[in-house]
């Protein structure tokens, strides 16, 4: 089997439900790179998200609908609020997380996600 038809066969495999595709219009996105760069090391609701953007909260709603339904990210309730975090065991996360490690806008963003970690395991 060629390489092109090796590859045709893996993008039917992983685009048959539009997964794929969902994957990298999620990324394609500036602010959801960001959004997942702040969810590297820690769970922050859609406040504390939104309080790192200078945008509307229905825009950051927008993307975290987008993130979650590409499969990157997770919501769960706690309380009065939801709480958003990385989907770790996801392939696309790991290589985002590789880039972001080399990308001088993501790189102190994934910093203060692991400050914020730490200060919230520091208050338990």
């Amino acid at each position: 089997m060629t390489n092109e038809k090796s590859n045709e066969g893996m993008e039917e495999a992983l685009s048959s439900d539009g997964s794929f595709q969902r994957v990298f219009e999620a990324l394609a996105s500036a602010p959801r790179r960001r959004i997942l760069a702040y969810l590297a090391h820690t769970s922050l609701t859609a406040g504390e998200i939104a309080a790192r953007f200078d945008m509307s909260k229905p825009s950051i709603s927008q993307h975290l609908s987008v993130l979650e339904n590409a499969g990157l990210i997770a919501k769960k309730r706690q309380g009065q609020f939801i709480h958003y975090s990385i989907i770790p065991n996801n392939l696309a996360n790991t290589l985002n997380s590789f880039v972001q490690d080399v990308c001088p806008i993501a790189r102190p963003l994934k910093k203060e996600s692991r400050q914020i970690a730490d200060s919230k395991t520091s208050s338990r």
